[in-house]
Formats: structure tokens, sequence, C-alpha cells
């Protein structure tokens, strides 16, 4: 009977009585005449609101959450026409029963509608935000702001649905306003999803995280004005945020927020620069990173000791990576060997760099494994001091490219200019962007003859080396 309702504040969609009740409540009081199609109607609407709500409530098996929008639109559906019809029917009175009872569930329906789509937009957000293209993510978040419109426009039949229900009705009226009430509470939750969506990047400074991911952030904010929060309360935290404002991008930083972009989307950014202007973005890239000290003592010195009986060569960086995150991609050591082996073929000296690995460095190389694990590399100015690591080792022993497995330890290098080759299983979605973008960056896929075409990487920087085409000039000169 009318007044016999649940609670207007009883929790929305939380249980099997709930559900018992929302179908219950809403049929007509059990008569011994024949039910009249207004009253089918009704029934057949309350029995279609009551399963929908069911399957969220049990959440039975997969497509559940579609089975319960397909339920709740027919609900919607049966009760709007049945509302509409009888509003419009000069014979039936303003508070009927029936029509009270359809809008009360036309309420309750577009009450859960918009709970759906608050569900919806917040799945789907989160799916966004972590898109592997800035194009893909606000693609992601246009159609997030298609499912709120949902919730608002829900919101707003409800209320209507709500204050339509005849005065003779209070306990109809009572729940149908406990539903609008949910249904606004739903649309306001769902917009703040898009007024609070997260624009910035996360630049990790757990020292457990990829040190090179910073390189692509840093160098998206640079060359396109992304904005960077810097992770809090990690060990790296300072050193981070000296490095970004060392290299003038302090108006780009945010204060800390979850729900960041991917960070996987910054080299596509990076490639977007470089295509346009190759070599106005790595003079960009230079100035920033670098700045215009010229290269400490210390890393110079460091450097100099360790090559004083290899500096008549040149010379190209052996990359070793031994990472938990896909160990898959890991160096392996019978190629480590071969390639140390066709760097020397190619009359060049292989300076082994990167993570530690079984048996150490091979008897040709020199050893600068774990380089940043020295004090001079730690500190709070430690990116800029490995980036000049790479510079000392281009500029005064003609360090003439670098190479090795898929590792983000390269690119910062590589996008200062560094002549880069690396080698991976399949082609690598995400860095193959900068493949014919950033100046000299090369991907070599392992499939037959690959170590032939590292082998003409090799010889073609050789033939562009510094020291070998000094000594060559040097022998001329003499022979003349």
């Amino acid at each position: 009977m009318p007044g016999s309702h649940r609670r207007a504040d009883a929790p929305a969609l939380v249980s099997q009585a709930a559900v018992s009740r929302d179908h219950r409540d809403l049929e007509d009081p059990i008569t011994a005449d024949e039910p009249t199609a207004a009253e089918r109607s009704v029934r057949e609407a309350a029995r279609s609101l009551a399963d929908a709500i069911a399957l969220v409530v049990a959440a039975r098996g997969p497509g559940h959450r579609e089975r319960h929008r397909r339920l709740l639109e027919r609900a919607i559906a049966l009760a709007n026409d049945l509302a509409n019809d009888l509003a419009n029917d000069a014979r039936v009175a303003a508070d009927d029963a029936s029509a009270s009872r359809a809008r009360a569930i036309l309420a309750r329906a577009h009450a859960a509608r918009a709970e759906d789509a608050l569900h919806g937009a917040g799945q789907l957000s989160l799916g966004a935000q972590r898109a592997p293209t800035p194009e893909a993510c606000d693609d992601g978040w246009r159609r997030v702001e298609t499912i709120v419109a949902v919730a608002e426009e829900s919101a707003h039949a409800a209320a209507t649905a709500a204050e339509a229900i005849g005065a003779g009705f209070s306990g109809l009226a009572r729940d149908a306003r406990a539903a609008s009430d949910r249904a606004h509470a739903a649309a306001r939750a769902a917009r703040r999803l898009v007024d609070e969506r997260n624009h910035a990047y996360t630049f990790h400074a757990d020292q457990g995280f990829s040190f090179g991911e910073g390189w692509y952030l840093a160098a998206a904010a640079t060359l396109a004005g992304v904005a960077i929060q810097i992770e809090p309360a990690q060990a790296a935290s300072a050193q981070a945020e000296r490095f970004l404002r060392d290299a003038g991008l302090g108006d780009r930083l945010r204060p800390y927020r979850p729900r960041p972009r991917a960070n996987k989307q910054t080299t596509a950014v990076v490639a977007r620069a470089f295509r346009a202007d190759p070599l106005g973005a790595q003079r960009r890239l230079r100035a920033a990173f670098l700045g215009d000290a010229p290269i400490g003592k210390e890393v110079a010195d460091w450097i100099d000791a360790r090559l004083v009986e290899r500096r008549d060569r040149d010379k190209v960086l052996v990359w070793i990576r031994d990472g938990a995150h896909q160990p898959g991609r890991n160096t392996d050591v019978s190629e480590l060997v071969e390639l140390t082996r066709r760097v020397e073929r190619a009359g060049l000296v292989p300076i082994v760099v990167g993570d530690a690995v079984r048996g150490g460095a091979p008897a040709a190389a020199v050893d600068m494994i774990l380089f940043w694990k020295d004090p001079i590399y730690r500190g709070d100015e430690a990116r800029r001091a490995q980036l000049q690591f790479f510079e000392h080792l281009r500029d005064a022993h003609g360090v003439v490219g670098q190479l090795g497995v898929t590792t983000a330890g390269m690119d910062g290098p590589a996008l200062l200019g560094m002549p880069t080759m690396y080698l991976t299983e399949a082609s690598n979605v995400r860095m193959r962007e900068w493949v014919g973008a950033v100046p000299g960056y090369r991907e070599i896929v392992r499939k037959n003859g690959y170590l032939e075409r590292v082998s003409e990487g090799l010889s073609e920087w050789a033939a562009r080396g510094r020291i070998t085409a000094l000594a060559s000039t040097t022998s001329s000169a003499s022979r003349r």
C-alpha cells in the first residue's frame, strides 16, 4: 500500500532485500479483479527494474553490466510511456495510482542509470589515463564526458518524475525523492571525475623505478609543455625537483595528485616535436638538460682516469640491462660477448655500461658498469652529472655511439645527439616512435641477419669517428 515503502535514506542497490522491496513496493496492491493494462505495465516495469538491480547486487558473470543497462532501459521506456499515456488521457485523474507508481519506477530506474553511468565513467577514466598516446587519452576522456552527460540527464529525469507524483501518494513520493537525490549525487560525482582530471605525468623518484623514464618526461615538458608532478617523499624527490628546476621547468610542476596520465604517452609527444624540427628539438633539450656550465671536474677526472690507455681510439658504449621488470628483455651474456667482439672488429673500443652482469665485463671492454653508483652521480645534481658523463665521453674520448638492449638509460644521451642502436626481440611499439624522428636513433630487431646490421652500423660510426679521422689526417700530413 502507499506509505509502506523503505526509508528514503536506505542505501542504494546494496542487498537482495532491496531488490525485493523495489519489486514488491511498486506493484499494485493485490486485488481480486483482473489487472488493467496500466497495472500490467507497472508490474512489468517494476520487474525489469528489480531484475536490473539484482544483476548489479549479485554481479553474476561476464556481461552483467550490459544486461543491467538493457533492463534499466526497458524499465525506463515502459514507465515513461505509461506515465505519458496516462498524463495525456483526460479520463485519468492526476493522482492516478498507476501513473504515480510509474513515475516512482521511473525515478528509481533513472537513479540506477545515473549510478551505473558513474561506475562506467570511473572505469573508463582510469583506462583513458593509461592510454598509450595523448590522442587516445583525450579520446577516452571525450567518451567519459558522454557518459557523465547520461548521469546528468538521468538526474534531471528522476527529479521530474518525483515532482510529478500525486499528492495522495506520500510514500511513493518520498522514495522517488530519495531516488532523485541518489541520481543527483551520482551525477555530481561523475562530473567531478571530469573537473578533477589530472593532466600531469608523474616523475617517479623511487630509486627502484626506471631512472630513464625521467628523460622522456622532462623532454616532453621541455618540447611540448606537459605538466609534471613529482612523486613525493622518495629518496630521489629532491634530486628530481632540482633537475627539473635547473632545466627551466619549474612552471610545469604541479602538486602531486592521484590518477595521473600514463608516462608511456610521453615518447609520442617527444617524437612529434622531433619530427617537426629535429635539430631545433635537440638544441632545446641540450640547453635545458646540460645548461651552459662546463663539464664538472669530478666527472671528467673520473672518466679520464679509466681511459688513460685508450685515448687513441674511438669508442662505443655497450649497455647491459638486468632488471626485475620484464626480465625477458635483459642482456644475454653470450650476445654481450658477441657485441663487444663486433665493436672491436670495427676498430672501436667497447665501454660496457649499465647494470651488473654475471661474470663481469668482457675482457676486451673497458668496465664502467654501475658507474652511477659512484657518489659523483648520486647527489641532488645526479641527472645533470650523468648527462655530463656521456658528453665528456663523446667530446673528450671519441665515443661515437651506444648499443644495447632496449633500456631507458640510453635515451637521455640519445635525445642529446648520441647515435643509438637498440636491440629488441620484436619491434618496440613505444620506442619505434623515435626511429626516423630522433636523429641517429635506430631499432635492431633480433631476426636473421641482425648482427650483420649491427656491424654495418658500427662501421658507419667508425668512419665518422673523430679520433680515427684525426689520426688519418695526421698520417696523411706526415706522408706529405
